[in-house]
Order: structure tokens, then sequence, then C-alpha cells
């Protein structure tokens, strides 16, 4: 998470580890999406972890993280549909993790488009709107609960 990195710092300070509500993970520019609209809306306990190794899964390092934050709901987001982007490949392999570090929210819930026959909507405002919806669920108060952005 970037408000760890010396330099790189946002202006919200994250809360304790044992205090975080929920890590979000990520892959690829959704992270500096989140990231953004955690500084905006001054949430302190969601932990933004980016996944960009996807094969061979980086497992030692999840667990390591994932460990840091027992009490967390782990939530994954992406931008992609449901059925294309990393979810499908990477879920399994989030529970697994989970569960190793013991994580009392060992199967990760789903931040995102609903799956798809296209990549993209065509339409710009309702692109912007589902972007809107799911990076607020994502870094919502509400659990997830495998949640789906409505189109």
């Amino acid at each position: 998470d970037d408000a760890e990195t010396p330099g790189r710092e946002g202006k919200v300070k994250l809360v304790k580890d044992n205090k975080v509500r929920r890590v979000v993970l990520c892959s690829g520019k959704v992270y500096y999406d989140l990231f953004e609209a955690r500084e905006e809306s001054g949430v302190d306990d969601v932990y933004l972890l980016r996944v960009e190794q996807f094969y061979p899964v980086p497992r030692k390092s999840l667990i390591h993280e994932l460990k840091r934050f027992p009490q967390a709901e782990i939530v994954w987001c992406q931008e992609e549909p449901r059925n294309m982007g990393g979810w499908t490949f990477i879920r399994d392999e989030l529970e697994w993790c989970a569960n190793q570090a013991g994580s009392s929210s060992p199967r990760p819930s789903y931040a995102g488009r609903p799956p798809s026959a296209a990549t993209a909507t065509g339409l710009l405002s309702k692109h912007k709107a589902e972007q809107d919806s799911l990076i607020s669920t994502a870094l919502g108060k509400d659990p997830v609960a495998d949640n789906i952005v409505a189109t």
C-alpha cells in the first residue's frame, strides 16, 4: 500500500494492522483509482494490496501480508467483468492463502462488474457509473458479500 511507502504516502494515515477492516486486493490501474478514492474519502481502515504477478502465484508473500490483518474482510476488486480479468484465476488462490494466514474471512469477496460478453459497455457515462460503483463498493462501509455492480 503506497500509504506506507516513504515518499509516496498519501494524506490518509492508515489505522494499525489489527484495526484494518478490509483488505482490497487488485491488479493494474484500478489500484490507483482505489488509492485516489480512499484519499478523497478519508477512509483509513482499508488496506490496498496489489497483486501484479499471477503465475506463479506469490503465495508466501500473500500469506505474509494477510497474516497482518487477521480480522479483515478480504475483497478482490477489478475493472473487468467478472468472467474476465484476474478473479476467476485468483479466487481459489486467495482463499487458500487466507486460510493459511488464519484469516477470519477466508473466502474473498468480489467487487466489480457483472459477467459480460463485451469487455466494455461502449458508453462512457455507463462506464464511469460502473467504475464509481465498483470503487465505492470496494472501499464501502458495508460488507461486500460477493457484490456485483449493477448495470
